[in-house]
């Protein structure tokens, strides 16, 4: 079993969860939604293949108020017109700030996303793809096990 991060260097996990913190508010002040954060979150760790966090935020998507249809078929978002021009438009931005480097298409996509966001939702989509891609790598490298939870999200003993 490797080192959780958090547990072995508590200061760096306050730190860490500090600064999520001010990017979820200052990307819901600049006029992303807690639906809008929860799809990036989601997105980008589904293809960054971490249960821990997939765990947490599809929990925080249901809260949210995404329906279970949207998050049932996120992984094929682009064969289907069940989500709207913005919830597509963080969409892209999850998956170009994830599958790095920048392609053409990517970048194509980049502006499209820019056009619908408007500049300010769309750095917030930015820094909060940023974020969860940094704390997908702590819970990958920690190995952070997924334990049974109930409807609530408490843990099942």
């Amino acid at each position: 079993m490797r080192p959780f991060l958090d547990k072995v260097m508590p200061e760096a996990w306050l730190a860490a969860r500090a600064y999520v913190e001010a990017i979820r508010s200052a990307a819901l002040e600049r006029g992303l939604t807690e639906q809008e954060i929860e799809f990036l979150n989601l997105r980008c760790s589904q293809l960054n293949g971490c249960a821990s966090c997939l765990d947490v935020h599809s929990r925080k998507a249901r809260q949210a108020g995404i329906p279970d249809q949207k998050l049932a078929v996120l992984p094929a978002w682009r064969e289907t017109d069940l989500y709207t021009d913005r919830e597509t438009a963080v969409l892209a931005v999850a998956e170009a700030g994830t599958l790095l480097p920048l392609t053409d298409d990517r970048r194509a996509d980049l502006e499209a996303a820019r056009a619908i966001l408007g500049e300010d939702a769309f750095v917030a989509a930015e820094w909060v793809t940023v974020t969860i891609n940094a704390f997908n790598r702590i819970s990958i490298l920690s190995e952070h096990p997924v334990r049974p939870r109930d409807a609530d999200g408490k843990l099942i003993p």
